[in-house]
């Protein structure tokens, strides 16, 4: 690494280490440093949900939006990480952003979005995509390959000609925060953690021990 270089990561080091009382604006400014970073990655998210069984499950979702109610993201409304997030009303999300060697946890409650707010979105998604969330039946098991590529010919069909409209099995879930959590790597393993919890309209935070 140059020396520019490493004077700029000690600029971003020393940015970061600055909280804001917001998390969510605090969040925001993170994800500005690690996008052209992390081009493929920066809105990855590791959702973790637990069932009315009590069994978790985790997998990789991507952010959508975030805004001052919380983190967006949208799904098959009858896949397993749908049912679980409706049984239990809860979830929670880590970033992680290697090349700043940050990461991010969030736990919160968890709401569908209105109908308006999944249809904005929809429209904006490239054909191909608004097709396979027609064929597509999330989590469900898929005796062979052909029966997918069959669901999504009668699609095309279907919808030949005109817009696809959003299923309405398919779209949005909000995870509105009450806990977020920054973690910056340091030397020694001497890390830098910051827990903040919401307090009805408020935030309040403190440091972590590493």
């Amino acid at each position: 690494m140059s020396t520019g270089e490493h004077a700029a990561r000690a600029k971003e080091t020393e940015m970061a280490s600055t909280f804001d009382p917001d998390p969510l604006q605090e969040f925001t400014r993170r994800l500005a440093l690690a996008a052209p970073r992390e081009p493929e990655a920066g809105t990855a998210m590791t959702l973790a949900t637990v069932d009315d069984d009590g069994v978790p499950s985790a997998r990789i979702v991507l952010l959508k939006n975030i805004d001052a109610r919380g983190f967006v993201f949208y799904t098959n409304y009858g896949s397993r990480k749908a049912r679980a997030l409706e049984a239990t009303g809860r979830g929670a999300l880590c970033f992680f952003w290697p090349s700043l060697a940050q990461q991010v946890r969030v736990e919160g409650t968890v709401e569908k979005l209105g109908a308006a707010e999944s249809d904005a979105y929809f429209a904006t998604r490239p054909r191909g995509s608004q097709a396979g969330a027609w064929a597509s039946r999330q989590s469900a098991t898929l005796a062979a390959r052909g029966d997918l590529e069959q669901r999504l010919a009668e699609v095309e069909e279907r919808f030949a000609g005109q817009p696809i409209p959003r299923p309405p099995f398919w779209g949005g879930f909000l995870v509105r925060p009450e806990a977020i959590e920054f973690w910056e790597g340091q030397e020694s393993r001497l890390h830098v953690r910051r827990r903040y919890e919401r307090d009805g309209d408020h935030w309040s935070s403190r440091a972590l021990f590493p």
